[in-house]
């Protein structure tokens, strides 16, 4: 069962949408979502049930916004700040908004690759 795109998600479920790796494969880096709230004022999750982190579409979509400009983009922290100050910042959303469903777009086509020369080896193997 899925959680609808409006409702509120948890640090760990906007690790997921985020994509963010660690280092070591098995945790979610929820750390770098926290860093990132400590730097950019703009982002404010609920804290609710002994301060657990909640964060709503508002701020998932800004969240997604310092990823692509930090991450994608080789900004500085400091290079963000500004842009993120600046009014002219809605602009970038439509950029970011692109490089995300691209990047969902190669993941997916990864997928069918790969499920395909599964079958592909899975049909040598049985003749």
């Amino acid at each position: 069962m899925n959680k609808s795109d409006s409702a509120y998600k948890t640090i760990g479920e906007v690790a997921k949408i985020l994509n963010l790796k660690s280092n070591d494969k098995k945790s979610l880096p929820t750390h770098i979502i926290r860093f990132w709230e400590t730097q950019f004022k703009q982002i404010k999750p609920k804290l609710l049930n002994s301060n657990r982190r909640y964060y709503d579409e508002k701020t998932i979509n800004l969240l997604k916004k310092v990823k692509f400009l930090l991450k994608d983009q080789g900004m500085t922290i400091k290079g963000v700040k500004k842009i993120l100050n600046n009014e002219d910042s809605l602009k970038l959303d439509e950029i970011a908004d692109k490089s995300i469903r691209a990047e969902n777009l190669r993941n997916k086509l990864l997928k069918i690759s790969v499920k395909l020369k599964e079958l592909k080896n899975g049909k040598k193997n049985t003749r």
